[in-house]
């Protein structure tokens, strides 16, 4: 019996490995460059046939397993019926014969058939484990067909190398919707006093409002862990269809709000674990030359129903807790180069960069957590998280699942008719 339990087991494992594994179907061997700003390759394409390259092996697998524990299960039942039928004939026999010397023999020889048996069900015992591994298994190939069923309908067509750009141009996003420009997407942008256009996301609205997208968090698949020179240019990817995740750059940044001839607003969006969504909206908004360490300044705050998060907050550690993580005025740190009010590095601390100060009530772009939350020991050692925050909406130990940071003029975030724009996001304009 040994033998036909260790192919079932060896099956098992086999199964096990292939079903923990997670295939991706992004290993394509050349990437295009676009715009100097990283790669934008699909990542979907392919994932089919890798499930359906192993489907008929792991099919036939479990049919041999099947076909064995049933071989063993047949060949259980007929021993249990001969241990039965001995029990019975040694007690008939001791009833009806006087003493014999070899009854002590055969009564030996039957505790260790009692033995046998007893292993016998400690493996139906194992067996039954076994069979409830392959029900759990066969679910789970068939959750597997069905992905791979999916994802081939999605890639019925050719995978696209290149990146769709749209035509029209403008100084930003409102600009490019002035021009009469309806589509969300990739554009080309030229700041009034920028060297050179760059590539930008313009998420452009039903009511004509252009917003420029400077940051977007979605899942954790981007490290947001870069030094001082990878913030200046930006890092992540551009998508023409906004599924991916990026930092458009400090320098970027500078040019679109300092050279501005009208007041910009900065826009922050959040998404919590649970779905739910808000916003908050910062006045006269605008980023400082590298010279200034980018520094971030703002009028005032604008609104929303996600707090002011900026204008710092109170955690009850210290009367001055508001004063030190108040964001206003902050210049920009990162791991290799600290420019906060802390002692340490409030950047390293965090590993990522942002406007410090001792050290902040809000940071996008913090450690991503996946599920939201995280303890105590997982923060810094000024006793601040290191996720993504925005405290007026949830405290210091959750962090946020979806931000976004994009601005767009003043005089067009009311576009609509609607005070501050309160439609679908949360209750602002039809984002």
């Amino acid at each position: 019996m040994a033998p036909s339990l260790l192919a079932p087991a060896g099956i098992i494992l086999l199964l096990l490995s292939l079903s923990a594994a997670q295939p991706r179907g992004d290993n394509i061997a050349t990437c295009n460059m676009n715009d100097g700003f990283g790669k934008y390759c699909p990542t979907t394409c392919g994932v089919a046939d890798y499930l359906l390259s192993y489907l008929p092996g792991v099919n036939e697998d479990l049919n041999t397993m099947q076909r064995e524990l049933e071989t063993i299960t047949n060949l259980t039942n007929s021993a249990e019926e001969t241990i039965s039928y001995m029990k019975d004939s040694a007690t008939s026999a001791q009833k009806s014969a006087p003493a014999d010397p070899y009854y002590k023999k055969s009564s030996n020889m039957l505790n260790d058939v009692f033995r046998f048996q007893s292993t016998i069900v400690a493996q139906e015992k194992q067996i039954q484990e076994l069979q409830e591994i392959i029900a759990s298994n066969e679910r789970r190939m068939a959750d597997l067909k069905t992905a791979a069923f999916q994802l081939q309908q999605r890639c019925s067509a050719p995978c696209r190398d290149t990146v769709e750009i749209q035509p029209l141009t403008g100084s930003d996003c409102q600009d490019i919707a002035n021009k009469g420009a309806t589509k969300s997407g990739l554009y080309y942008v030229k700041p009034a006093k920028a060297p050179e256009k760059f590539l930008v996301y313009c998420e452009i609205d039903s009511f004509g409002r252009g917003f420029t997208v400077l940051q977007r968090r979605r899942d954790g698949s981007v490290d947001f862990s870069k030094d001082w020179i990878q913030y200046r240019e930006g890092f992540g990817y551009l998508s023409p269809d906004d599924t991916t995740e990026f930092w458009l750059g400090n320098e970027k940044i500078h040019l679109l709000t300092a050279t501005a001839t009208v007041p910009i607003v900065l826009r922050i969006e959040l998404v919590d674990w649970e779905g739910n969504k808000k916003y908050a909206d910062y006045n006269m908004f605008r980023i400082g030359s590298e010279a200034d360490k980018y520094r971030l300044t703002y009028g005032y705050y604008f609104g929303g129903d996600a707090g002011d998060a900026f204008d710092g907050f109170d955690f009850g550690d210290d009367p001055s807790d508001k004063f030190y993580t108040s964001h206003n005025g902050m210049q920009f740190s990162t791991v290799d180069s600290d420019n906060d009010r802390y002692d340490g590095n409030c950047a390293q601390q965090d590993g990522s960069g942002w406007w410090m100060n001792r050290c902040h009530a809000a940071h996008l772009n913090g450690k991503y957590y996946q599920g939201g939350r995280y303890t105590e020991k997982d923060a810094g050692e000024f006793g601040f998280d290191n996720g993504i925050i925005w405290v007026t909406w949830h405290n210091r130990w959750y962090s946020m699942k979806e931000t976004t940071m994009k601005i767009i003029p003043l005089s067009r975030i009311a576009a609509g008719g609607q005070q501050a724009g309160v439609k679908q996001f949360g209750g602002f304009g039809d984002m």
